[in-house]
């Protein structure tokens, strides 16, 4: 740790040599005149970066000009004091290793908004910008102050070991840093892929999604993978974990790894899809969004239920959109009284189902009798309707008022449950006579 720290020497000359404070009041004044200088030109280009001012791309470059504004300002300053001082034959030591710790603070951090704004809009690689933006900046200036291999010494005394493994702090270090930056890598390129997947024109959109979940996958375990390689563990550390984790997939994990792997089956299978509209288990709805783990059923009543990928495959599905044909079937049974007339009212239901902006004209509507009911003559009305985002219990109500009021004009009546109640006597119900002139009399 000695020789991370400059020794008393070079402190002593330093506190005591005119070029040093030089040096450092030029940093100071050259900090406080570009940040000033920053702050301005700042508000001026905040109307101009608002969303809707101008284009994506150029918006882009503005937000990238506000962000390293004040480095890049600041790294221009030394550039050009650096400059000075060597024309004039002076000390230039300590302004050269803080321009090259400004300018990479300015680089760093306008690539680290260039990768994360290449991303999907709200990408989760927003909240960790400043943090990856501070790791790497830190990792870069012990590098510039050559204090990097002295940092790696000191991590890599502190390890433990597993047998014939040895694990240090300098490991673990290695291995969380090149997965982060790996990651980064491995989902640019999968989000590339995917938009260039998204533009073809053979592959439907669940094949797509399909596609682009497993490179996203792929990219991201071989990232892990190399990490690991790259970091100095030893692959044979994980056999333990390795077996620990498939005891955990074979005893919590099982339903976790079933809906992950069922995802997939859906998204190649084609089965299901966005759009489409079901019906499981009672609830009936439109397919919202598709992933890895669940569905999104939305149900007509304005709610949203996550249903598990594993219940679709083991479970019956009512898919009205299967296959690209919407046409659904729709059986709405009528009774009508024994006192009215078949013949006339079968026209009447026909009737009522045409004209209806839901219904298709063929197949026509038609109504037949299904026989005889307990309190009425059983007729059934049959359309056919493609319009299911309008919704089925909407057709339903649609025709139920159309057949009332056709029904209503026409003096065809829809019988209601009745009930004759016939109350017995003793001798009528064959039981025993009664017993109340048995009863005995008092002594």
């Amino acid at each position: 740790m000695d020789e991370l720290f400059p020794s008393r020497t070079w402190w002593r000359a330093f506190v005591f040599s005119p070029d040093s404070w030089w040096q450092v009041g030029i940093f100071l004044i050259g900090a406080g005149a570009t940040w000033l200088l920053g702050q301005y030109l700042r508000k001026r280009l905040e109307p101009v970066i608002k969303p809707g001012v101008v284009a994506d791309v150029p918006r882009a470059a503005l937000r990238i000009t506000a962000l390293a504004l004040i480095p890049a300002l600041l790294w221009l300053w030394l550039l050009v004091a650096m400059t000075v001082f060597r024309k004039l034959g002076l000390a230039s030591d300590l302004l050269r290793p803080a321009m090259l710790l400004v300018g990479a603070a300015a680089l760093i951090r306008a690539s680290v908004f260039v990768l994360r704004h290449s991303f999907s809009p709200g990408s989760r690689l927003k909240a960790w910008e400043g943090v990856l933006t501070a790791t790497i900046w830190a990792i870069v200036a012990l590098h510039i102050l050559g204090w990097l291999p002295v940092v790696e010494q000191t991590l890599d005394e502190y390890a433990l070991t597993f047998g014939n493994v040895r694990i240090s702090l300098y490991n673990i270090a290695s291995f969380a840093l090149l997965t982060a930056l790996l990651l980064l890598v491995a989902l640019w390129i999968s989000n590339a892929i995917g938009w260039r997947v998204a533009k073809s024109t053979v592959l439907d959109d669940t094949m797509k999604r399909a596609l682009a979940k497993l490179v996203t996958f792929t990219l991201a375990t071989m990232a892990v993978v190399t990490a690991i390689v790259a970091a100095g563990i030893d692959l044979t550390a994980f056999a333990v974990f390795g077996g620990a984790l498939g005891i955990g997939i074979g005893l919590g994990l099982q339903r976790v790894v079933s809906n992950f792997v069922s995802g997939f089956i859906l998204a190649f299978e084609g089965s299901i899809r966005e759009g489409d509209i079901i019906n499981l288990g009672g609830k009936h709805g439109q397919v919202k969004a598709l992933h890895a783990r669940h569905i999104v059923l939305h149900t007509y009543d304005g709610f949203d239920i996550l249903v598990p990928n594993e219940n679709l495959i083991t479970s019956e599905i009512t898919n009205w959109s299967y296959g690209g044909d919407r046409k659904v079937r729709l059986n709405l049974p009528v009774q009508i009284s024994y006192a009215d007339d078949p013949e006339v009212a079968i026209p009447l239901l026909v009737a009522a189902a045409r004209g209806h902006k839901s219904l298709l004209a063929d197949p026509e509507p038609a109504a037949i009798v299904k026989g005889f009911g307990d309190n009425g003559i059983d007729l059934e009305l049959r359309v056919w309707i493609d319009d299911l985002d309008y919704g089925v219990a909407n057709v339903r109500s649609d025709l139920c008022r159309r057949i009332w009021r056709e029904f209503r004009d026409a003096g065809v009546t829809i019988p209601f449950p009745q009930r004759d109640v016939r109350i017995l006597g003793p001798e009528a119900s064959g039981a025993p006579p009664s017993a109340k002139s048995r009863r005995p009399s008092s002594p």
